[in-house]
């Protein structure tokens, strides 16, 4: 009997930190309706989860000690769900992040036309909705490229520039009359 060792002072001080932490806990479990009601929800539902993983934890650790396979025990699902808890409240605490991805409209195009090409009438009301679409967006591009009145070119000045073209043709084909003469 002389090997063993006296545990004594070791249960001693294992009995002073339970009471401590029942004293830590007792206002926390005595009036847990009314701290939670101050709460906002998510700050809520932290509460809840801590103060329930807490209790289980407390539990494992008497499984533990009492020698019981805590592994395999009610008490551990319980600490897993929890800590399933855990994690969604951390996933509702960050932000959602913003999509990033776009569709490739042409890539779309194409394989819809590639599906659709069996099918001629669905093929043609596509075709037809793409032609809308095309022009659509080019009266768009012709109404934001277009000039105010003040700065548009006078008439006149256009019909210059055709008589320009003009000249240049007849005067080329005169060119090749003047050298066949000679």
């Amino acid at each position: 009997m002389s090997d063993v060792k006296d545990i004594t002072p070791d249960l001693d001080r294992l009995d002073s930190q339970l009471d401590g932490l029942e004293d830590a806990l007792q206002p926390l479990l005595g009036n847990l309706e009314g701290m939670s009601s101050e709460l906002p929800l998510l700050d809520k539902a932290k509460l809840f989860s801590l103060t329930a993983y807490a209790i289980e934890s407390l539990l494992f650790s008497s499984l533990k000690l009492d020698g019981t396979d805590a592994q395999n025990h009610a008490v551990f699902t319980e600490l897993k769900r929890i800590q399933q808890y855990f994690a969604k409240i951390k996933a509702a605490e960050t932000p959602a992040e913003t999509r990033t991805t776009t569709v490739n409209q042409e890539a779309a195009a194409r394989i819809l036309k590639a599906d659709l090409s069996d099918n001629k009438t669905i093929s043609t009301k596509l075709a037809e909705k793409i032609a809308e679409e095309r022009a659509k967006a080019l009266l768009k591009s012709v109404e934001n490229r277009k000039r105010p009145a003040e700065e548009s070119p006078v008439p006149s000045s256009v019909s210059g520039a055709q008589e320009q073209k003009g000249k240049k043709k007849r005067g080329g084909k005169q060119r090749g009359k003047g050298k066949s003469q000679k």
